[in-house]
């Protein structure tokens, strides 16, 4: 029986921070094995436009830009292995991560698995969701309603940015926030409010997604919070963009989450957990930024630091 390979980094995640992880330990001749999950590039493949990252003064196609990093990644000698990894012994070294098919062995690991879209749990949702009018991803799935009215459920910046996507083939977007203005930034909301496509249904929050029995949704029922009253909103789509949840759990324990499940990095530190060796990167640690530029910088610093404990340990 051969002894399993122990590699010098395993990077489990690729998105913006786990390809640029990728992209500094492969300069650094380490030969890292990159693990993808079920979404590989992250949450950027899903955004029609970047506008904010550097380098780009006419903006970038998401799925571009990490399909450009991952070739950046490549080119300097990254591996990348279908995998999901279910739990972990960080106890001995070589740290070992568990997955459904083997056990990965490593010197060295990167966590940057990001987080998923959170659900509001309501009666429907999870009976319509994928293919039959429940989405999280209007960039996906939004030139499926075209002349059709629909409805985006949040009030942040990607409840207004899924809204004013949508807009481009919709013929109508319902906006339903639980508030009476939006939380996005404020371009962001002037950009959605302004829009003649896009109504808001201010201080309602969703009951239930329609149309169980036909398999297709029918309608979006929602509450007014200040009247109580209750109506029926004639969507056939419904686009749920109320946040995320930090894809922390396999990890959990021996690594420390915070009261919403983020990682939790050593104090003074933002990447280096309690175990030697083992760092954080992208939005499974940061629930402040949260962003793409950020996500990238958390996975330059997890690769040098990862770079410097192997020399020191013998990497």
């Amino acid at each position: 029986m051969s002894t399993p390979t122990v590699e010098n980094v395993v990077i489990i995640g690729t998105g913006c921070a786990g390809l640029t992880a990728a992209i500094y330990t492969g300069r650094a001749n380490l030969n890292p094995l990159v693990l993808e999950g079920p979404l590989p590039g992250g949450q950027l493949t899903t955004t029609s436009e970047v506008e904010n990252f550097p380098g780009f003064p006419h903006g970038i196609d998401g799925f571009q830009l990490m399909q450009n990093l991952r070739e950046q990644a490549t080119r300097f000698g990254t591996r990348f292995e279908q995998a999901l990894v279910t739990s972990v012994d960080f106890t001995s070294m070589p740290r070992k991560l568990i997955t459904a098919e083997k056990v990965i062995l490593a010197k060295s690991v990167i966590i940057a698995t990001g987080a998923s879209p959170r659900m509001t749990g309501i009666p429907g949702e999870k009976e319509l969701y994928g293919g039959k009018g429940v989405t999280t991803c209007a960039t996906c799935d939004g030139a499926f309603y075209r002349k059709m009215e629909v409805a985006v459920i949040g009030g942040g910046d990607s409840a207004a940015e899924e809204a004013l996507f949508l807009t481009r083939f919709a013929s109508k977007v319902y906006l339903v926030h639980r508030r009476d203005t939006l939380r996005a930034s404020k371009i962001m909301s002037d950009r959605a409010t302004s829009h003649e496509k896009i109504q808001c249904v201010w201080d309602s929050v969703p009951v239930a997604v329609e149309g169980v029995e036909q398999n297709a949704v029918s309608g979006l029922r929602v509450r007014n919070l200040k009247t109580n009253t209750e109506s029926v909103l004639p969507v056939r789509g419904v686009f749920v963009a109320i946040g995320h949840v930090p894809n922390t759990a396999p990890f959990t324990p021996p690594l420390d989450v915070d009261a919403n499940g983020y990682f939790k990095p050593l104090h003074g530190s933002h990447i280096q957990t309690k175990i030697a060796g083992v760092y954080v990167a992208g939005d499974c640690a940061d629930h402040v930024y949260r962003q793409a530029i950020t996500a990238a910088g958390m996975g330059c610093a997890a690769a040098i630091e990862a770079e410097r404990w192997l020399a020191e340990h013998g990497g």
